[in-house]
C-alpha cells in the first residue's frame, strides 16, 4: 500500500505531469481538493474511491487532521492512494503534514510535484518571476497571514528589503494590509506589481499597478481568489511579454453541445485558442446491438457500393469489421463513398481509402458525386445514423440500385448538467444537437450560432434560430475557421 501525495498543476489540464495522470488511472482512492483542474479526474478508474476534502474561503469542509487520518484508513484498504491537490503539494499544500502523518503510521508515501501557482500564473500573464536584469532571486510567500496580527510569522523588514521577486499566495483578501506592511518597512510605493486571477485558465484576469495603488486597482476591477500577488520590476515587463491574452479566441466563452465522446476533441481546439469552453453534450451515440449489425458487416464484401455518412457511422463499422474477423480487404472489390473528410478520416484510421468524397459535406453533394459511378442493378449498402434523411438512399433507388440501409447508431438526447450561464457562442455540428440541446436548454442572452453546414443550418431556423455563423467547409476544422473568422470581425 502507497500513498502518492501528487501535485495536480495550477489549472491548465495540460500542465498535470504523465505521472500525475498514470498514478490518477491507478489508484483505488483518490483524495482531492478544490482547486484540481477542469477533468482531473476524468481518467480515474470506475470503481475508484473518490473523495473530495476541499477547503472552501473562510470555511474547512474537514480539518486537516481529518484529511490525515483518512489518508491513513484508505490506505490500508487500497494498494494504491492518491492525494491530489492543487499546485504542487509541498508548495503551500500541507502536504508536508500529510507525509508526516503517513510517517507517523507506518504508511508508505511517495511525493509527485506539480507546477505552481507561483511560478505558472505570472508566466501566462507574461511576468517571468526572475529576470537577469529586474531579478536574480524569488520569495515565495504566503499572503493567508493577517498583516495586521500582532505577531506575525513573516518578517516584514526582511520581505521589504528583499532583493528580488515576492510572489504571494493566497493574498487577495489582505493585499491592502500587505501592500501598507511592505511600504512602511521600506519597498518603494512605486514599485511594479500585478494580481493574477485564475491563473491558467480560460478565465485568467491580471491586474497591473504599483504597490502602492495595486489593492485598489484589484478592488476595481473586482479580482477574487485565487489569484496570485507579484510584487517586484519583472511586473513591468508584462507590457511586452503578455500572450494568454493575444490568443484569438481569448475572454470568449463557447458551448460545445456535440456528443461527449467527440466534444473532448473540439473543447481542446477551442481552449488552446484562448476560449472558455462550456461542454453541453446534447446527444448520445447509442451504437445498435452487434447481433444486428454483424451479420450485415460480415456480407459486406457482397456490395458494389459501400456509404459511409458520419464519422461515427465509419467508427462503427470498423469495430464490426474486428468482430467479424474482417478488414480492409473486405471491401477491395466495392466503391467506398464517404461524406466528409472527418468520416474519410475514421476510414483511413481501419486502412478504408475512400473512392468517393464529395467536395460539400452532405447528401445532396454525396449524390452528384456518385453520378458516374455505376449501381443500377447493384447492391449498395448505405451504413448511417437511424434517424438521418433518405436524399441518398432514395436518390440511388431512382437509378435502379438495390438499396440498403443499415442503421449503425442512435442519436439520443443527453441530459444537460447545471445551467449554461452566459456565453459568447453556441456551436452545432448535427440537426440532432440544434433539436435536441433546444429541448433540454435555451440559447444564452446575445450568443451567436455556429453551424456546421447548410442541413444543421436549415434545422436551426427551423426552430426558430438564427444562425450567425455557418462553417464553409463542413466539418470541424471548418466550424472552427468560421468561428475564428467572425470573432475577428
Amino acid at each position: 500500500m502507497t500513498v502518492y501525495l501528487v501535485g495536480a498543476g495550477p489549472g491548465d489540464p495540460g500542465l498535470m505531469t504523465r505521472r500525475s495522470l498514470e498514478l490518477i488511472a491507478s489508484a483505488g482512492a483518490i483524495l482531492y481538493d478544490r482547486l484540481i483542474p477542469p477533468g482531473a479526474l476524468d481518467g480515474a478508474r470506475p470503481d475508484a474511491d473518490l473523495r473530495y476534502v476541499g477547503k472552501q474561503p473562510g470555511g474547512h469542509s474537514m480539518q486537516q487532521d481529518e484529511i490525515n487520518a483518512l489518508l491513513v484508513e484508505l490506505a490500508r484498504s487500497h494498494e494504491l492512494v492518491v492525494r491530489l491537490k492543487g499546485g504542487d503539494p509541498f508548495v503551500f499544500g500541507r502536504g508536508g503534514e500529510e507525509a508526516q502523518a503517513l510517517a507517523e503510521a507506518g504508511v508508505a508515501f511517495e511525493v509527485v510535484p506539480g507546477v505552481t501557482a507561483g511560478v505558472a500564473a505570472p508566466a501566462y500573464a507574461g511576468i517571468p518571476v526572475t529576470h537577469r536584469d529586474d531579478a536574480s532571486a524569488v520569495a515565495f510567500v504566503t499572503g493567508h497571514e493577517d498583516p495586521e496580527k500582532p505577531e506575525s510569522a513573516l518578517d516584514w523588514p526582511a520581505l521589504a528589503a528583499f532583493p528580488g521577486t515576492l510572489v504571494l499566495y493566497m493574498g487577495v483578501r489582505n493585499l491592502a494590509g500587505i501592500a501598507e506592511r511592505l511600504i512602511e518597512n521600506g519597498r518603494a510605493a512605486g514599485e511594479p506589481a500585478a494580481v493574477v486571477e485564475r491563473g491558467t485558465l480560460p478565465g485568467q484576469r491580471t491586474v497591473s499597478g504599483t504597490l502602492g495603488d495595486i489593492a485598489r486597482r484589484v478592488a476595481d476591477a473586482g479580482l477574487r481568489p485565487p489569484a496570485i500577488t507579484l510584487v517586484g520590476p519583472v511586473a513591468r515587463l508584462r507590457d511586452k511579454l503578455e500572450w494568454l491574452e493575444r490568443r484569438p479566441l481569448f475572454g470568449r466563452t463557447v458551448v460545445v453541445t456535440r456528443a461527449r465522446a467527440q466534444a473532448s476533441g473540439l473543447a481542446a481546439r477551442l481552449g488552446a485558442l484562448g476560449a472558455q469552453v462550456v461542454e453541453a453534450p446534447a446527444i448520445r451515440i447509442e451504437p445498435r446491438p452487434a447481433d444486428v449489425v454483424d451479420p450485415v458487416v460480415a456480407r459486406i464484401g457482397e456490395y458494389a457500393l459501400v456509404v459511409l455518412t458520419s464519422p461515427n457511422g465509419a467508427a462503427l463499422l470498423r469495430e464490426s469489421l474486428e468482430r467479424s474477423d474482417l478488414d480492409a480487404r473486405s471491401l477491395a472489390g466495392a466503391t467506398v463513398a464517404a461524406i466528409g473528410p472527418g468520416t474519410a478520416a475514421e476510414l483511413r484510421r481501419g486502412g478504408i481509402k475512400p473512392d468517393v468524397l464529395p467536395p460539400r459535406s452532405i447528401a445532396e453533394s454525396l449524390v452528384e458525386a456518385l453520378a458516374d459511378v455505376p449501381v443500377e442493378g447493384r447492391r449498395v449498402l448505405v451504413a448511417r445514423a437511424s434517424e438521418a434523411r433518405d436524399v441518398l438512399p432514395d436518390a440511388l433507388r431512382e437509378r435502379g440500385a438495390e438499396v440498403e440501409v443499415l442503421p449503425l447508431y442512435d442519436t439520443v438526447a443527453e441530459p444537460l448538467g447545471e445551467p449554461l450561464g452566459e456565453a459568447d457562442y453556441v456551436t452545432f455540428t448535427s440537426s440532432s444537437t440544434v433539436r435536441f440541446f433546444l429541448e433540454a436548454a435555451s440559447i444564452p442572452n446575445g450568443a451567436r450560432i455556429v453551424s456546421i453546414g447548410p442541413v444543421t443550418s436549415e434545422t436551426a431556423r427551423a426552430v426558430g434560430l438564427e444562425v450567425n455563423v455557418e462553417a464553409e467547409k463542413h466539418d470541424i476544422d471548418g466550424l472552427v475557421d468560421a468561428l475564428l473568422a467572425d470573432a475577428a470581425r
